[in-house]
């Protein structure tokens, strides 16, 4: 991986999806060689510190925490991939749908965004329970939570939940020298 041409850095976005945040936690306990991270790249998007709503043009790198449970998680995603150039699927939802993805398990797999929304909202609510509806402000979910490769092509799979720090590092540093990183050995690649 390169820099853009009009940049002299990379371009790095960092994006939340379904999950629980635990893979930006993470990274940011990456400590130190954030600052050595500050130097080789421009965070052009990220939940972290960043008040950018729009997912931005021309990114070079996208490590995308959690899974797509909802219309808001799959617009983000089908708009990153366009508009990046290598995708990295962060962290154990991203890449299995994991914790997100245990509503796929109601009404049989077939629509679980039914079966959560009428337990939460109408069993378990007092008199007064109905199902929320917002348009513009509640996120429809999908039928089924799924992890980002079903949705769209990923380049690269970081497992863990979360990732190491360390894990993250070793990922990261390659990219950063227009290399591949080496994602095999437990160290690596073991889930959880």
């Amino acid at each position: 991986m390169t820099p853009s041409p009009a940049a002299a850095k990379l371009r790095l976005a960092t994006v939340w999806l379904a999950g629980c945040s635990g893979c930006h936690m993470s990274f940011l306990d990456l400590d130190e060689f954030l600052f050595d991270l500050a130097e080789k790249v421009d965070v052009v998007f990220s939940p972290v510190g960043s008040d950018v709503k729009i997912y931005p043009e021309n990114v070079d790198i996208a490590l995308v925490e959690g899974a797509v449970a909802n219309v808001d998680n799959l617009e983000l995603a089908l708009q990153l991939r366009q508009r990046t150039a290598l995708v990295i699927s962060f962290g154990d939802c991203a890449v299995t749908a994991n914790v997100p993805g245990l509503r796929n398990l109601l009404d049989g797999g077939h629509d679980g965004a039914k079966a959560v929304l009428e337990r939460g909202y109408l069993e378990l609510a007092d008199a007064t329970g109905q199902l929320p509806f917002a348009p513009g402000i509640v996120p429809e979910l999908l039928p089924r939570v799924l992890p980002l490769h079903e949705v769209i092509p990923v380049d690269l799979f970081l497992p863990g939940c979360p990732p190491s720090a360390e894990r993250i590092r070793e990922a990261i540093t390659p990219l950063l020298a227009g290399d591949r990183p080496a994602m095999e050995g437990a160290a690596m690649l073991r889930f959880g």
